[in-house]
């Protein structure tokens, strides 16, 4: 991995001698009794690691890794449910100078054999109910190690064997070598989808980190007394940055869920007097039947300005945008003053944004699309890792990140999002790529072309639907060849990337270049949508 000339030589570096190692530090000396992580399991126990014991446990940690042959720029999959041993994988590799690549809990094993050979991963980290899939996709990996438990729930006789124990990566901090304090070093991986059949490893610098835990605790208004609700998944920018990165830089305490449960939200968010949660269109939703107690949240942040339901859960939401490849927020509303309701903010000031129609910039009520100038390796992400050819495509000649999303632009200013790239789906909260399914469903005998669209889903805001040509297949054994791409899918992708509908037709409508025409599709299934 080359860090670009331009950015290991700027004169002016924000975090210049610093990598996470030192906010851990100097939160640990602010705050070495004060609460950072709080585990809340749905069974078993409550933990919690005050700063200066989730210091010590990221150290030895990370001197337990060294012990086991792991380097400084080295892999590490780390391929957990939300626990707090994702979390202290996370700075642990980091603390040693290795990089971990978080992957998606609901991975198959097709997508985990290509995340581990893709970044090159020396060693695992996962737990029992995930074991013997990364175990089985993930030949070359050196070692894995599984945590104790199912994210809090006990594995029964799928506890690790002692050896393989995740507590066992335990060695004494002395023994690692020095190492520069450089914020362009590499820090961690994320798998994104794009619109390629295979997904993009977006990676991090140490800069990257202190940047998206400094502005997003500056953005959330962020304090040392708040406590942060963490539902979404750690492995994903929103938890990780938004929450975790922000939560450290104010020296406020991270509340940590295996997950979002509807029915735990408000005795849990009672309970620990939370004050900050990043709520998504699902949670929202899957709580709006509950009665509202007397809460103590202050601000909710999401995709959109204070939306209608902030009256109903009487509190503000923050509307917001961003990407893996922003690590914070390119656009955002105010915390202090009043925001246009269902708007995603303004620019924020750290970026530059642009709308951009045919070239030009957008006028009031007009669509355009979106694109983003930062600094590659500090507020924008280093490069797609392995992969410098899409890094390039990525931007645009004045050196704009080329967001695939396409906003509208207010007559009062505030911005507004239209629709996502075509091929980009919104499943749940997960961002699918279309191209990742139709890879699989065109390995199907008998399909010759295949495309997939998004139908909209009261609980998941989309879903995926394909539609398949096969001319030559006679009628009466089309559910059969429905039935194969189904079975595809369910092999090759995760749950929530398997198409909910499969349509096996003659032809597929086509637009210019003879290009199949999605917005027909898509046109098709919105008229067969039930209404209310």
């Amino acid at each position: 991995m080359n860090i670009p000339p331009a950015l290991a030589d700027r004169h002016v570096q924000p975090f210049a001698a610093q990598d996470i190692r030192t906010l851990l530090e100097v939160q640990a000396q602010l705050r070495r009794d004060h609460p950072f992580l709080v585990w809340r399991p749905f069974s078993g126990p409550a933990r919690s690691w005050t700063y200066g014991q989730f210091l010590e446990r990221v150290r030895r940690f990370a001197a337990g890794l060294h012990g086991r042959g792991v380097r400084a720029g080295d892999r590490v999959l780390v391929h957990l449910d939300n626990c707090p041993e994702t979390i202290i994988a996370w700075f642990g590799c980091a603390w040693m100078g290795a990089v971990a690549v978080t992957t998606n809990a609901k991975s198959s094993a097709d997508e985990l054999a290509y995340f581990a050979g893709h970044s090159g991963a020396i060693a695992g980290i996962t737990q029992p109910k995930f074991a013997q899939l990364v175990a089985g996709a993930c030949r070359e990996l050196r070692w894995l190690a599984i945590t104790e438990t199912d994210n809090g729930d006990d594995a029964g006789p799928n506890r690790p064997e002692p050896g393989q124990s995740f507590e066992r990566i335990d060695g004494d901090p002395g023994s690692l070598p020095e190492r520069p304090r450089d914020p362009m070093a590499p820090f961690s991986v994320q798998y994104t989808s794009g619109t390629t059949s295979r997904p993009k490893g977006v990676l991090w610098t140490h800069a990257n980190a202190l940047w998206g835990a400094r502005v997003n605790a500056d953005h959330q208004t962020l304090r040392a007394d708040d406590v942060h609700l963490v539902a979404l998944p750690l492995f994903h920018t929103n938890a990780q940055a938004y929450s975790v990165l922000a939560t450290l830089w104010a020296g406020a305490t991270a509340v940590i869920l295996p997950r979002f449960s509807a029915s735990r939200f408000w005795e849990i968010s009672l309970e620990h007097r939370c004050t900050w949660f990043s709520m998504v269109p699902f949670c929202s939703r899957a709580i709006m039947d509950q009665e509202v107690p007397q809460h103590h949240y202050r601000l909710w942040g999401s995709g959109v300005c204070e939306p209608p339901t902030d009256a109903h859960f009487r509190v503000k939401t923050l509307g917001w945008w961003g990407m893996t490849e922003t690590i914070t927020h390119g656009t955002i509303g105010s915390v202090h003053l009043p925001n246009a309701s269902l708007s995603m903010g303004r620019a924020a000031p750290e970026y530059g944004i642009r709308v951009s129609v045919d070239g030009r910039p957008a006028q009031p009520g007009e669509t355009g699309d979106l694109s983003i100038l930062g600094v590659r390796g500090l507020s924008l992400f280093a490069e797609y890792l392995n992969n410098p050819q899409a890094t390039a495509d990525a931007f645009d000649a004045d050196g704009y990140f080329q967001t695939g999303d396409r906003v509208t632009v207010g007559a009062d200013g505030w911005l507004y999002f239209a629709d996502r790239s075509k091929d980009m789906l919104k499943v749940g909260g997960e961002n699918v790529a279309a191209s990742e399914i139709e890879r699989v469903i065109l390995t199907v005998p008998g399909v010759l072309e295949a495309a997939v669209v998004a139908r909209k889903d009261r609980m998941l805001d989309e879903v995926p639907v394909a539609f398949v040509r096969a001319p030559e297949v006679p009628v009466a054994q089309r559910a059969a060849l429905a039935k194969a791409v189904e079975d595809a899918c369910r092999t090759a992708l995760a749950d929530f990337k398997r198409p909910r509908e499969v349509r096996v037709v003659d032809e597929l409508p086509r637009s210019t270049l003879e290009k199949i025409a999605k917005a027909e599709l898509r046109k098709l299934i919105e008229v067969e949508q039930p209404q209310g």
